[in-house]
């Protein structure tokens, strides 16, 4: 393995990791940023509105497709030049996005755009693990684990008020300047990180990992439509299952697979896994969940649902300053119990918010969801590597990366089922006057989610992740 001295290194990992989750940020942001541009984006192309989502279907496939060989791609060329090249493929092809006339050219580009964020995100990921020292990694995993959080929350706003007072081409054009400036300073900051031992391509789990995220991702986002085709869509399912099996089995008996699972007997990365991916589960959830509680529910209009939602990104950040003295205080284990109980109760409040809950309340429910979010996520991110050999980074960063698209996916769909169960009840209880209690039916579904999340902390040792908390 090879690390060769670089800027990042002298000037400290906040530079780097700063720069990472600022990357990182661009690209969670285009992710969400369209989606109140797609009527008008439908008009500039002459289709209907919801043929776009096959543009954004389209990105979420390449993501899942790529990301478990991104690990291989960054120890062969090294992590330097992929996270460069991918910030170049992303800004490039958000160019050709913008400038796209047809659904045919825009899908395409959407795809390059993919290719580009399935490198950047893990790749990033990476150089700052291993180049963070333990007693930092804390205070780096909080500053890569916001984009995910504030992106999807801030996105649609961004969106609306970009496509009122410009153009939705301009969504993606402001990411050329930010996209150069990345790499110029990508090129300084990133260390040159490459594996010297040359492993070969794992072609056969490559194939058969791209056939599971395929098929489990596409038959997730069919399960969440509004119309399931049932047979169909537990077949692509089925499918995606099979080709995931064979892929763990072939990855537990090959020579040079492209994963690696040794990681998942290290006891705190193995329980983030199981029940921190049920955690990110449930909030994948939110950020879909809240704005149609607010307008379909509550028929509030988009510019005061948005301002309500914008609490749970001042919560995000609120938190941020107290995540590394509150884990040195109280150590992973007791800190993610109590602070996942509150993020429970902070979930559950929401489902029994009314048209006329005050505002101040509401606005205090998300505001404090937020801080309890953002805490569990970045605690959860951080425990997952905190003791993991530096050997086994690389698999055990895909393997967190591919595990977290998939949750996202999950979260979204199990959102969507919650609504129709709750358009069920209401039916069977003939209580469809209640407002919105088919999405609160929904946020109680997730809330049990993230409560059974945490039954898994409890396997973990009193002083799990010390090596980084400081906690004995």
């Amino acid at each position: 393995m090879t690390n060769s001295p670089s800027p990042a290194s002298k000037r400290g990992i906040s530079g780097m990791a700063l720069l990472v989750a600022g990357a990182f940020f661009m690209e969670f942001l285009d992710g969400t940023v369209i989606a109140t541009a797609l009527p008008e984006m439908a008009k500039t192309f002459g289709v209907d509105a919801v043929d776009l989502n096959i543009g954004m279907s389209a990105y979420l496939l390449t993501l899942a497709v790529l990301i478990p060989a991104s690990g291989w791609i960054a120890d062969r060329f090294g992590a330097r030049k992929i996270f460069t090249l991918a910030l170049g493929i992303f800004t490039f092809a958000s160019v050709l996005c913008g400038i796209a006339n047809t659904l045919e050219q825009f899908v395409a580009m959407r795809i390059l755009q993919g290719v580009g964020g399935a490198l950047m995100v893990p790749v990033g990921r990476l150089a700052v693990l291993r180049t963070t020292p333990k007693h930092l990694l804390i205070t780096a995993i909080a500053t890569l684990t916001w984009p995910a959080l504030v992106a999807p929350i801030i996105g649609p706003p961004l969106g609306g008020v970009i496509t009122s007072y410009a153009s939705w081409r301009w969504i993606f054009y402001i990411n050329l300047p930010l996209g150069l400036i990345a790499m110029a300073l990508a090129w300084r900051l990133i260390p040159d990180i490459h594996d010297d031992s040359r492993r070969p391509f794992d072609s056969i789990g490559f194939a058969s990992t791209a056939i599971a995220m395929i098929s489990l991702v596409y038959g997730l986002e069919m399960l969440g439509q509004s119309q399931v085709n049932v047979l169909p869509t537990v077949s692509i399912l089925m499918v995606g299952t099979a080709a995931l099996w064979f892929s763990l089995r072939h990855f537990k008996r090959a020579e040079h697979p492209m994963i690696r699972l040794e990681a998942l007997k290290v006891q705190t990365f193995g329980v983030t896994m199981y029940g921190g991916s049920l955690f990110r589960t449930s909030i994948s959830a939110v950020p879909f969940l809240l704005p149609l509680l607010f307008q379909v529910g509550f028929g509030m209009d988009a510019f005061h649902s948005g301002l309500l939602v914008l609490a749970v990104f001042a919560g995000n950040l609120a938190m941020k300053p107290a995540t590394t003295p509150l884990i040195r205080a109280l150590g992973f284990k007791k800190l993610l119990i109590i602070n996942g109980l509150l993020n429970v109760a902070s979930l559950l409040a929401c489902a029994f918010l009314t048209p006329d809950t005050a505002a101040w309340l509401t606005m205090a429910i998300l505001f404090f969801g937020g801080m309890f979010r953002s805490m569990q996520f970045t605690g959860i991110s951080t425990l997952a590597f905190s003791d993991v050999p530096s050997a086994q980074m690389s698999y055990a960063n895909t393997l967190f990366s591919t595990a977290t698209q998939l949750s996202v996916g999950l979260g979204i769909t199990l959102g969507a089922i919650g609504i129709r169960l709750g358009e069920k009840f209401s039916q069977w209880l003939d209580i469809t006057h209640i407002p919105g209690f088919s999405i609160k039916i929904s946020f109680v579904m997730i809330t049990l989610i993230c409560l059974l999340g945490l039954v898994d902390l409890l396997r973990l040792p009193r002083d799990a992740g010390s090596s980084v908390s400081k906690k004995q």
